[in-house]
């Protein structure tokens, strides 16, 4: 660490983190951990989260608004009443703390985090802090997910300085913006560990009267060092490390921290963790004949069907939870994440290819069917997030789960009809409590539910097999399976009347991003055509409404308007890296699913475009914002890490290797190796931080296959062969089609596609490699045998 808090006493940090590789004790960023973490050790991980409580309406007790009434960021927006004089982040702010000589507070959430609303429930609304943080202090508040350049900025501090973070985050600034002290959340009065927020204003206060040149000193230098400690660069290294040896690292990290039992990759609590699943995807492809190979797929499928089966699933509304609280995936953090839901579709759609066990494109269909009834907007676009409280009944205050867990008592009387052919006195509700684990007293601890908003309640996990149901009861699998989707549906339907948790409607480039590659690749591997119209909507919606023509730069932002109508910023908030690099990954999937060749168009303007704003022609790599719009900050970074996302310089990396083997352009391909190059350290260092990296090291130095399908193709035996590829878990690969037209797209951009024929008149593939090209190929099956090669 840097440099401790000391002087402010004992803090505690509880996070609403979104976590990625929770499991490996080699990575200590709080990023990994969400754990409450910082001098002092905390209470158990709360259940859930409160929702959004306050009512950015006149009704509420506080009536006069501050400046955040004029923001369109649901979660300043939820802010706009609290007696603070909050400024949004901006000159506005700076130039008062300049002028006034006053040290800047500035809180960074989201709007569906439970910690940031408990700590404004708690200090934000409280009249007394008010007073302290409008007269002492220039106060900011950010929405993380608007400025992710500022949230990571002030996030490296928190995490240099303390052995945690998470958010809401709360910094001490300087007026030119240089970090002094921080925290996470703080509670509004002193505990036996932990100091109140009320103390830690009247301390930074009199510290700022008494000793400001020191902490002026003390920022100055933790700058510094914050500097040297972040700098990604290529240095005087010519090439990027062996992909074998890090591969083979990263997997063993990764072993040593699997749970054999419940699947995952830590004790508690337990994330969802795409990148790490599909690097064991990838691992076990190359290395399929060896136990490791079998090793890194079983750890995969076991930890994807443990949590489809556990309580972090929404077993009656599809869709993921943010993470689980304990480690049987039981009791989840009830938010729902719109990030979570693309990566999982893939993930599963993945999981079907490999295995062909049609569990898991179940899931993945639901997981689709969720994100399409409720995270749709009516203009193509996807809604971030939906929050972890809601009332229990109208007028109640939010409760953490209450929209999503259920008494013994109400599903008896939803469910009371009596099931034919038992062994014993039976209903379909009692069946379906037996089958998901609830019980009278409710399946939830004590210890996860520490405010005991959930007594009695049951959060519903799959306990037993179908077939082990239907023999406890003498029944027959098949009826079973229809008995619980019956009792489901009708739980689903009661469920309609309850008070539904908040939406966040704010849409982002780079998870709408995400969410095209999901619905794209689960419909091409499931080869179900609505599915990737979702897709081609979201592409439609990224360039109506997120995209500038004039300078063709993404936005951030919008909004979900009135009347299904779409608002802006003004001024605009522009695109960040990973808003480009999760666009055009979506773009890509996009055209390979539709084989549309607009798409592919788009994404290498997008990719001209992220060269040009965030590439460090000098060390190599993308920075993750652009050099003005993050004017000011005291440091400019590029994302290190593979977490709840991918880190959008991993993502890159994949994208350029695509993109130079759909265009032969070496540029890109000097781009990836550039970049691999710069984060030789990191990936030497803890491989299994980036394991999404670690998986583009490995392709570039496999190479990729052009899969090449020539033939018309709107016909059956084309459309046959595009979904053999589609049908295949073949990860380093692109996949083109060719019709037979020179002055198309992509013959333009590859003049040997036109030397590929078909054969005797039909559609033929072509597998080429190292350019050199297959055999012509006329039969899926032909072409099935080679791709398993």
């Amino acid at each position: 660490m840097l440099g401790a808090r000391t002087w402010l006493g004992r803090g505690l940090l509880l996070p609403c983190a979104r976590a990625g590789l929770a499991a490996s004790p080699r990575c200590s960023s709080s990023r990994d951990k969400d754990r409450s973490v910082t001098v002092s050790s905390s209470g158990p991980m709360p259940a859930g989260g409160k929702g959004s409580r306050t009512n950015c309406s006149p009704s509420t007790p506080q009536k006069v608004p501050n400046r955040l009434i004029n923001e369109k960021s649901p979660y300043l927006l939820q802010h706009a009443y609290n007696p603070v004089d909050w400024y949004p982040w901006g000159p506005e702010a700076f130039d008062k703390a300049r002028k006034e000589n006053k040290p800047i507070f500035l809180s960074v959430g989201y709007s569906t985090c439970h910690w940031c609303h408990m700590m404004e429930e708690e200090s934000f609304q409280n009249e007394e802090i008010g007073r302290l943080l409008s007269e002492d202090f220039v106060s900011v508040k950010v929405d993380r997910e608007e400025r992710p350049d500022v949230d990571k900025v002030y996030m490296t501090f928190i995490q240099a300085t303390s052995s945690g973070g998470g958010w809401p985050m709360n910094v001490w600034l300087t007026p030119n913006l240089q970090p002094f002290v921080g925290g996470t959340y703080f509670p509004l009065e002193d505990g036996l560990t932990r100091v109140g927020f009320r103390t830690v204003l009247l301390r930074i206060r009199e510290q700022w009267k008494q000793n400001k040149n020191t902490l002026l000193e003390n920022s100055q230098r933790v700058t510094a060092a914050l500097l040297a400690r972040s700098e990604i660069s290529m240095g005087d290294r010519q090439l990027p490390p062996s992909g074998a040896t890090m591969n083979s690292r990263c997997f063993q990290q990764l072993d040593e921290s699997y749970d054999e039992e419940y699947g995952g990759f830590a004790e508690a609590p337990k994330f969802p963790t795409p990148v790490i699943l599909s690097f064991l995807f990838s691992y076990w492809l190359s290395h399929r004949l060896t136990q490791d190979g079998s090793r890194a797929q079983q750890m995969a499928l076991h930890t994807l069907k443990m949590m489809a089966n556990g309580g972090i699933r929404d077993h009656v509304g599809q869709g993921f939870h943010r993470y689980s609280t304990d480690r049987q995936w039981h009791i989840p953090h009830f938010e729902k994440m719109l990030y979570d839901q693309a990566q999982l579709a893939v993930a599963y759609s993945q999981a079907f290819q490999i295995s062909g066990d049609e569990f898991y494109s179940d899931v993945a269909r639901g997981i689709l069917q969720y994100v399409a009834r409720n995270l749709s907007h009516r203009s193509g676009g996807f809604c971030s997030a939906e929050d972890a409280d809601s009332p229990p009944e109208r007028g109640m205050q939010p409760k953490e789960g209450a929209f999503y867990v259920w008494t013994v008592k109400e599903v008896q009387q939803l469910l009371s009809e009596p099931v034919p052919g038992a062994t014993e006195p039976l209903t379909s509700g009692q069946l379906l409590m037996k089958h998901y684990g609830l019980t009278e007293a409710g399946n939830i601890s004590p210890s996860q539910d520490p405010k005991g908003e959930l007594h009695g309640r049951n959060v519903l996990t799959v306990r037993y097999s179908l077939e082990l149901t239907a023999a406890r009861f003498g029944l027959d699998v098949e009826a079973v399976r229809t008995l619980l989707n019956t009792g489901l549906e009708k739980l689903f339907q009661a469920r309609k009347h309850r008070p539904r948790p908040h939406l966040d409607s704010k849409m982002l480039a780079s998870w709408n991003g995400l969410m095209v590659s999901g619905f794209a690749v689960t419909g091409a591997v499931l080869g179900l055509e609505r599915l990737i119209n979702y897709a081609t909507n979201g592409a439609k919606f990224l360039k109506r409404h997120m995209f500038d023509v004039a300078s063709g730069r993404l936005m951030r932002t919008c909004y979900a308007g009135s009347g299904g109508t779409v608002e802006h910023s003004n001024p605009p908030c522009w695109g960040f890296l990973e808003d480009y690099a999760f666009v055009v990954r979506g773009l890509l999937d996009l055209y390979e699913a539709s084989q549309e060749s607009s798409w592919l168009e788009w994404a290498l303007r997008l990719q001209d475009a992220q060269d040009r704003l965030f590439w460090d022609s000098q060390g190599g790599g993308y920075f993750c914002s652009e050099a003005e719009l993050g004017a000011g900050l005291p440091l400019r970074l590029k994302d290190d890490q593979d977490g709840a996302e991918p880190s959008a310089n991993s993502v890159s990396a994949h994208n350029l290797l695509r993109l130079h083997g759909f265009t032969g352009h070496k540029d890109w391909m000097d781009k990836c190796v550039s970049l691999l190059t710069a984060f030789s350290e990191r990936l030497r260092r803890v491989p299994v931080a980036l394991p999404e990296m670690v998986r583009a090291l490995s392709a570039h130095q496999q190479t990729l296959k052009q899969i090449v399908i020539c033939g018309d193709p709107q016909a059956k035996d084309t459309k046959a062969l595009l979904q053999c590829v589609h049908s295949i878990y073949i990860p380093n690969k692109v996949l083109i089609l060719a019709n037979g037209d020179p002055s198309s797209f992509l013959s333009r951009q590859l003049p040997f596609l036109s030397t590929l024929r078909r054969l005797e008149d039909r559609a033929t593939a072509y597998v080429c490699e190292n350019q050199a090209c297959s055999v012509p190929i006329t039969e899926p099956c032909e072409l099935r045998k080679l791709l398993h090669q």
